[in-house]
């Protein structure tokens, strides 16, 4: 279904801008911005293809966003449209992300509106809801009015984003939004031209601008062999993550042969626990392995005393134990930094 796609600007020449991403596409009549899904109409306005259509949606555990520190062992009901603003080479869900590229625009999805999706997480006690599955700024002004509506009904609202959101964008969203599982796919600038057909740059200003408006932040980085695993390029990430916050929780995932990448082994396990450790050696309090089952590096772990504050074993979301009372170390008190109630 189309609708205005009201973050955008018309150009004294004609053209559109859309101002959703970073992307900052300049579009003519017809022409179609990187993402797929953002269409310049024959009136001169800049549309949305995919309003009300959701490609992929699913009820999951909050801990598999991946987000640890925020309503832990709750659901989260979680959607997508098809279309992205990044090419990732190994993107594990490029059937829906890279389907109107590839298919002259074409779109696929079930009918849901914002209001059915509030009532689906009202009629079934879920707290929250995630834009996921793609990159969820390219479908704006859906997501837009599904959290307006969503935050008046008391559900918070979760974006598990690349970060290239536009700072309006981000700022127009801040109001609503909650919690943002952020993608630092790597640290060096090559590896998002060459890979994901991006820039680091934005991704970073994001991250920085996001935790400024107070949007609780967690990041994510999938290691690569030989893409970006370079100690030192981790060891860089690690720093500049502890110069925003030591209290942002950074996870670290296993990487699996997907898309155009299938020619790329599995991450070593020794690549991730070097890793966790490049990050608490960094001073980052919380630091986490996923895609693969290691109870020590899944668990949380209070950064005064040491005590096992929150137990994570088995699949994702699987066996969850929060031994925290009212935020805090129930051993010596110290506030464990999160969204918990």
């Amino acid at each position: 279904m189309e609708s205005i796609a009201w973050m955008s600007k018309k150009r004294e020449d004609g053209k559109v801008l859309c101002t959703a991403c970073s992307q900052r596409c300049v579009l003519e009549k017809g022409e179609l911005g990187k993402c797929g899904i953002r269409k310049v109409g024959e009136d001169g306005n800049l549309y949305l293809t995919v309003y009300g259509l959701a490609a992929s949606y699913n009820v999951d555990p909050v801990e598999k966003k991946p987000l640890f520190h925020f309503l832990p062992s709750t659901p989260i009901f979680s959607l997508g449209t098809v279309g992205c603003n990044f090419c990732c080479k190994f993107c594990q869900n490029w059937e829906i992300s890279q389907h109107p590229q590839t298919h002259n625009g074409k779109v696929f999805g079930v009918p849901l509106m914002p209001e059915t999706i509030v009532n689906i997480c009202k009629t079934n006690n879920i707290p929250s809801i995630a834009y996921t599955y793609n990159e969820p700024v390219v479908f704006f002004e859906y997501a837009y009015d599904t959290m307006k509506l969503a935050k008046e009904n008391g559900i918070r609202n979760v974006f598990v984003s690349s970060g290239y959101e536009t700072k309006e964008a981000l700022e127009t969203l801040a109001p609503y939004l909650d919690a943002m599982n952020i993608d630092l796919k790597a640290f060096n600038d090559d590896f998002y031209r060459n890979i994901s057909c991006a820039r680091l740059k934005p991704v970073l200003k994001t991250i920085e601008h996001a935790k400024e408006l107070g949007i609780w932040i967690e990041l994510t980085t999938l290691l690569i062999p030989g893409y970006n695993d370079d100690e030192k390029e981790l060891k860089d990430a690690a720093k500049w993550i502890a110069s925003i916050d030591k209290n942002i929780p950074w996870h670290i995932s296993r990487f699996f042969p997907a898309y155009k990448m299938k020619d790329v082994p599995p991450t070593p396990l020794d690549t991730l626990k070097k890793a966790y450790e490049i990050g608490k050696e960094a001073g980052l309090n919380f630091v986490y392995v996923g895609n693969f089952d290691d109870e020590d590096r899944e668990s949380t772990y209070c950064p005064s005393c040491g005590f096992r504050v929150i137990d994570r074993r088995g699949h994702i979301g699987q066996f969850v134990v929060n031994h925290l009372e009212d935020g805090k170390c129930p051993k010596c008190g110290q506030e464990i930094a999160g969204v918990w109630k």
